[in-house]
């Protein structure tokens, strides 16, 4: 995707404030070189915000009559209204390695055991996924094809099966669920029913007063 910037010469509170009355808005671009002051058309940028390849592929930016790839890094958006206030990219080239959150594209699901044979009800638990991979491999998105699911079964983030190159960066020893498979509900009553109920130890009852006169 190509977007248009332009080149920001004053910086500061009133400044941005001002690019922000006229329907403009403040950036910037870093990385491999100088950090430059950029400005963007606001709806321009605000409806290009709103595709998905926008956040998770690489982009190209023209400035000053130079066509640079870059990274969208950083959105910040009003509070309550519908309006961009700042926004970050980062220059790049076919050799810098990075780490970017990608979308998840499932398919398949219905065409699964655990859908067509057992109905069970699928969740996707996460829609997006951090990658480690060189620019030039960043995926737009990760496809994941659920036709292998069954009853019972989890799908974490080390079942992923990633294009060559990537791999998805690990917090730890955390092994992140991705989708999840949840029984019928009618299973989950029968289950519920068929379950042992465990009774309550009865208490003796004490002896009454009269009771203990008589044994003495």
């Amino acid at each position: 995707m190509r977007f248009t910037a332009f080149e920001r010469t004053q910086q500061g509170t009133g400044a941005s404030r001002r690019l922000r009355d006229a329907a403009k808005v403040p950036g910037i671009v870093y990385g491999a070189g100088t950090p430059k002051m950029i400005e963007l058309d606001h709806n321009a940028l605000f409806f290009a915000l709103k595709k998905e390849a926008f956040h998770s592929s690489i982009l190209e930016m023209e400035l000053a009559g130079a066509v640079q790839k870059v990274l969208l890094r950083d959105v910040q958006m009003h509070p309550w209204k519908q309006q961009v206030l700042h926004v970050d990219f980062q220059r790049i080239d076919e050799t810098t390695r990075l780490r970017k959150k990608v979308p998840l594209h499932f398919s398949g699901e219905e065409n699964s055991a655990a859908v067509k044979t057992d109905k069970c009800l699928v969740s996707h638990v996460a829609n997006e996924l951090e990658v480690e991979c060189l620019a030039s491999q960043l995926p737009e998105f990760v496809p994941i094809d659920l036709s292998g699911l069954v009853k019972g079964q989890s799908l974490h983030a080390s079942n992923l099966k990633l294009p060559a190159g990537i791999k998805a960066v690990k917090r730890g020893t955390l092994d992140p669920v991705i989708v999840s498979v949840a029984l019928p509900r009618a299973e989950e009553e029968e289950a519920a029913v068929a379950a042992p109920v465990v009774a309550a130890p009865e208490k003796k009852a004490k002896p009454k007063k009269d009771e203990k006169q008589n044994r003495k």
